[in-house]
């Protein structure tokens, strides 16, 4: 009953918030010609067993709007959140340059291009990421933060690459070298899109990422793989992941996703794998509902959970 009234007030809560904003909607995301906002709402309630440890929690686990600036061959994007408890912060902030012919230039502050999960919850059809070592899900600037540097990237009908000269925000470049960030991507083979690069760490930072996945489009379902590699400069430490995803759309507004990953570290007592099996449906076309069950082992721990996420997009 207490997972029923937790499970209520999560819709309450939510249901409030898209009342509110479709009074405003009507006005749509432009701001002027040259700006527009856009973002979402997320919150959930899980339930996690791991050994004898429980714990179950609720509530809103983050807030997000986009300012988007366009003016001809510059844009820019500023992105500001918070975890509903905190105050606002900047998560990023960059201006991109157009040069022409499949050029452009990127400078500020902005997550890894690496990784099959994305950044936000609006990119993953799960309530969790794939890997429990947060280190990683490459993807999740939440987690593991935005990078501040300069990116040159060209993109053709059916290929692109990027590379970033970065290093962790708040950083003295004068006394610490650049990190390199490479990334590409191939989508000239019909339902099927490559995508993959690596994360050199330099100076002080001295780990190295290789990641490689792909998706197949294979009519109502996406198959998704995934491997990611951690190099570590301290002997006998590094990890390998992988992932695999079936997103099998049932109906317009119902789906399911299968997904199982595995993490082999060469620590001791480190290896994890889960399970996953996470229903959702699109309740309106700007509020969706996940419902997520997953079981698994970290390290020599059974670990179970269940998990509600609502999220709403403007």
């Amino acid at each position: 009953m207490k997972i029923y009234n937790k499970i209520i007030a999560l819709v309450a809560a939510l249901g409030l918030v898209g009342v509110s904003f479709a009074q405003d909607e009507a006005a749509g995301g432009n701001l002027t010609d040259n700006i527009s906002i856009a973002g979402f709402i997320d919150g959930s309630y899980s339930s996690s067993e791991a050994g004898a440890a429980q714990s179950d929690n609720i509530g809103i686990d983050e807030v997000e709007i986009d300012f988007l600036f366009g003016f001809g061959s510059v844009s820019a994007e500023v992105h500001v959140d918070g975890d509903g408890i905190g105050d606002f912060g900047v998560e990023q902030a960059f201006v991109t340059y157009d040069a022409g012919n499949g050029f452009s230039v990127t400078l500020g502050s902005y997550g890894s291009a690496l990784g099959l999960e994305r950044e936000d919850p609006t990119g993953l059809s799960t309530v969790s990421r794939a890997y429990q070592d947060t280190s990683l899900n490459l993807g999740d600037v939440d987690t593991r933060g935005a990078n501040e540097g300069v990116a040159i990237s060209y993109s053709a009908d059916d290929f692109s690459i990027a590379v970033s000269f970065e290093d962790s925000e708040n950083t003295n470049i004068d006394a610490d070298n650049l990190n390199t960030e490479v990334s590409i991507s191939y989508t000239g083979i019909e339902n099927l899109a490559i995508g993959g690069g690596f994360f050199t760490g330099n100076g002080t930072d001295t780990t190295d990422y290789t990641n490689l996945h792909l998706t197949y489009n294979a009519g109502k379902a996406l198959i998704a793989a995934e491997w990611v590699e951690e190099d570590n400069a301290a002997a006998n430490t590094d990890v390998e992941a992988m992932m695999i995803s079936v997103d099998y759309d049932v109906s317009d507004k119902v789906g399911i996703v299968l997904r199982y990953s595995e993490e082999d570290s060469d620590v001791a007592n480190q290896d994890n794998e889960k399970f996953t099996i996470a229903p959702n449906y699109s309740i309106t076309d700007n509020l969706g509902a996940i419902l997520e069950f997953s079981d698994g082992e970290q390290g020599t721990t059974d670990v179970e959970s269940v998990a509600l996420e609502l999220t709403l997009t403007f």
